[in-house]
């Protein structure tokens, strides 16, 4: 049997069975220091499929960073086939900054799929996607709520594609929703060139989560498996498969004030319920705010303070005999896992 060759990335050779970090140039600040896209590659000894997994193209994002890491020190990797490419920190110029964007104030994941001559975040999107997506067969990527708001582990997919419903249900967060596919994101640029990417959005912006955190990793695990790159051993399926929600809608603060939330995300809400309350400084002023229609909470907003019109819930349609035993069940799952120790969480 021939072996198998090594794999070629930015001009360093990893062996089969090795894995290394590359650093790929992208740009130099204005005080000289060097800014690379860093990518750590396992190569497995025996063929298979090339996944990418990445994080932080919003920089704030910080979480996905965290579930990087642990998925980069599970032993199960040693039994890779295939080659996996994990790239922690895409947007290294907001994360420094502790920022959303770029610092031409340009959002990375609508800058897709870039160009060698325009704008920072354009010769960043570039760089990713023809040195890292395109040599894939599928991507994770990781993503959670803009600050000061929070989602509830789920993940996105686009409509009518039969390959990512199996995905989607291996992965085994309590929600899948189908999204669009929007112009210049990485998921839509990365479909044209024929390469599905599996998007996952928990937690918030800035801060760590730690079940959200667990799902994600055990959810990238379960991926792995499903294409046949791990072997099941060590990876346990999900106990139920998630709820599957073809329509949602934000429910928006009908007046500004300050925001008292009566319920949670994964919460299965009722329509005409009231889940909130928002009134002004002295007291005497409340609105209620009901919920629009029934379904389960999938994200919502963790600052009390509002102004009229801000994104208050995110509620998915959802079957609600299944929705709150789904999430229940799959919470117990995480905490009972025996992949992570007390000792893992920072």
């Amino acid at each position: 049997m021939a072996r198998r060759k090594g794999f070629r990335l930015n001009g360093h050779v990893i062996a089969p069975g090795t894995r290394a970090t590359v650093e790929l140039p992208v740009s130099l600040l204005s005080d000289h220091t060097p800014v690379n896209l860093s990518v750590h590659a396992i190569h497995g000894r025996r063929k298979g499929p090339t996944v990418f997994v990445s994080a932080a193209v919003h920089g704030d994002e910080v979480m996905g960073v965290e579930i990087c890491r642990r998925l980069l020190q599970s032993p199960l990797l040693s039994r890779l086939r295939g080659t996996l490419m994990v790239v922690p920190i895409v947007n290294s110029f907001g994360f420094q900054n502790r920022s959303r964007y770029l610092p031409d104030r340009r959002d990375l994941n609508r800058s897709f799929p870039g160009h060698a001559s325009g704008s920072l975040a354009s010769r960043l999107a570039g760089i990713f996607l023809d040195t890292v997506v395109k040599r894939c067969d599928l991507g994770i990527d990781l993503h959670s709520a803009a600050v000061h708001r929070t989602n509830l582990p789920q993940v996105r997919i686009n409509r009518g594609n039969e390959r990512m419903v199996a995905m989607a249900e291996a992965f085994g967060a309590p929600v899948v929703l189908t999204s669009s596919l929007r112009d210049g994101s990485l998921r839509a640029e990365a479909k044209r060139a024929g390469i599905d990417v599996l998007l996952y959005e928990a937690g918030e912006g800035l801060r760590f989560d730690e079940m959200a955190t667990r799902a994600g990793v055990a959810g990238i695990l379960r991926v792995l498996r499903a294409m046949d790159m791990l072997p099941a051993k060590g990876i346990a399926k999900a106990r139920r498969k998630p709820l599957f929600s073809y329509s949602s809608s934000w429910v928006r603060a009908p007046a500004g004030g300050l925001l008292r939330s009566f319920r949670a995300d994964g919460d299965v809400v009722e329509e005409g319920e009231v889940i909130a309350a928002v009134a002004d400084p002295f007291g005497e002023v409340e609105t209620e705010v009901p919920a629009p229609g029934a379904g389960i909470i999938v994200g919502r907003a963790v600052l009390p303070v509002v102004n009229e019109g801000d994104a208050l819930f995110h509620i998915a349609e959802a079957p609600h005999e299944r929705a709150a035993d789904t999430v229940e069940e799959l919470s117990s799952q995480l905490e009972a896992s025996p992949l992570f120790d007390e000792d893992e969480i920072i």
